[in-house]
């Protein structure tokens, strides 16, 4: 299978750590968030969504997409710390809200997730620091990458480099965090943010069944592309639950299209840094035996290492979750839900000769690349979640 290879924009690294901590949602929140049912990692949980319709919120002021095949953004230069200079626009307090209500649902839904950062976190009594958080959407009727950026552009978050995925059908944006002061050992939603990475499928692509099942629910939906962190940090879908037979028709055209009719604006996944972590699971490949060792799967495609082609990003990720998703006929079904991963930033040539207690994560390698990328989606697949632990 060719990929593409990424579009070059110039790179600076992101200080991009949090410390999961036994952090709830704000007490703003409690009268909207969903009641989450209790959890056993052996069975499947059954989810209930709120969908949200047309509502009155202000309409998206940005596109990020000038042209279906370019895309040019101007990247600032980076501080100490690894974020670049654009400075953090809004209430910083409100935005970390809405991160630790994202990260709070996603926890709740996915038992794998939240057993992993628990018992990384017990090593040494680590802190647990996030690399990037990602979503998937449809891009269609604006429902696409735009959607779910507005949010994070509106926070100060930068445009970096587009990623194309040809085979699957998909395109993927990733965002740098805007430059930041957070107190020394900031941790969780209250540390350095995260970089964000968003990705869409090119419904026109598609066949003209998938294409029409799709348009029908983001067309039900109205203006809930406005309100696509809402829907993350409520655990919503923002259009009518479908029927079983359209899920099972983009299931068997595209996985990633039927995880997203289902799933929505939902976190993807969340990512932990692993050369943040102080013990000895800060190199990957420790960490992967220790994970495995505690019995978890991690997603085997392609090998349970991704490494790209300069060596200097090295990434893996459990398998998603299941959950038990009840159709608008009625019907029931077990559907994949997230996962977790893990990636490690290698220090860049140019600062090899840097003493490890001077290296700061603007040092080390940058941005995704294609070839993993391509891998960590199969994580949420079938046969992934099908397949055997080893």
């Amino acid at each position: 299978m060719r990929l593409s290879r990424m579009l070059p924009l110039s790179s600076s690294a992101i200080n991009n750590g949090s410390h999961i901590s036994s952090s709830t949602l704000p007490p703003s929140f409690y009268s909207l968030t969903p009641r989450q049912p209790s959890i056993n990692p052996k069975n499947p949980v059954t989810r209930n969504f709120i969908s949200l319709n047309k509502s009155s919120f202000s309409p998206l002021k940005c596109s990020i997409f000038t042209n279906k095949k370019n895309m040019s953004t101007v990247c600032s230069s980076k501080s100490d710390n690894g974020s670049h200079d654009s400075p953090f626009q809004g209430g910083e307090s409100f935005f970390r809200e809405v991160l630790a209500s994202m990260e709070a649902v996603y926890l709740s839904r996915n038992p794998t997730a939240k057993a992993v950062l628990e018992l990384v976190g017990s090593v040494a009594d680590d802190q647990i620091c996030y690399d990037h958080f990602a979503f998937r959407t449809f891009g269609v009727n604006g429902y696409g990458i735009d959607s779910m950026a507005k949010f994070f552009l509106d926070f100060g978050y930068t445009p970096r480099e587009e990623l194309r995925f040809p085979a699957k059908k998909l395109r993927a944006l990733w965002f740098s965090p805007p430059s930041i002061p957070t107190s020394h050992g900031g941790s969780g939603v209250n540390g350095p943010l995260p970089r964000v990475f968003v990705s869409e499928l090119l419904v026109d692509q598609m066949s003209p069944q998938t294409q029409d099942i799709i348009r029908k629910y983001t067309e039900i939906s109205g203006s809930g592309n406005k309100h696509a962190a809402l829907a993350s940090a409520l655990g919503s879908l923002t259009w009518e639950k479908p029927l079983h037979s359209e899920f099972q028709q983009l299931a068997r055209e595209s996985e990633y299209a039927a995880w997203t009719l289902v799933n929505g604006y939902a976190l993807n996944h969340a990512t932990i840094s692993t050369h943040q972590l102080k013990s000895r699971l800060r190199d990957i490949k420790n960490l992967n035996q220790f994970i495995e060792k505690n019995g978890f799967k991690l997603n085997s495609e392609g090998g349970t290492l991704k490494v790209s082609p300069d060596g200097l990003l090295q990434q893996s990720s459990t398998v998603a979750d299941s959950i038990h998703f009840q159709f608008s006929d009625g019907l029931t079904e077990s559907v994949p839900c997230s996962y977790i991963e893990f990636a490690e930033r290698l220090v860049l040539p140019q600062y090899s000769n840097l003493p490890i207690e001077e290296v700061k994560e603007h040092h080390r390698r940058d941005g995704f690349e294609v070839g993993n990328a391509d891998k960590i989606f199969e994580s949420t697949s079938k046969e992934q979640l099908t397949r055997k632990a080893a």
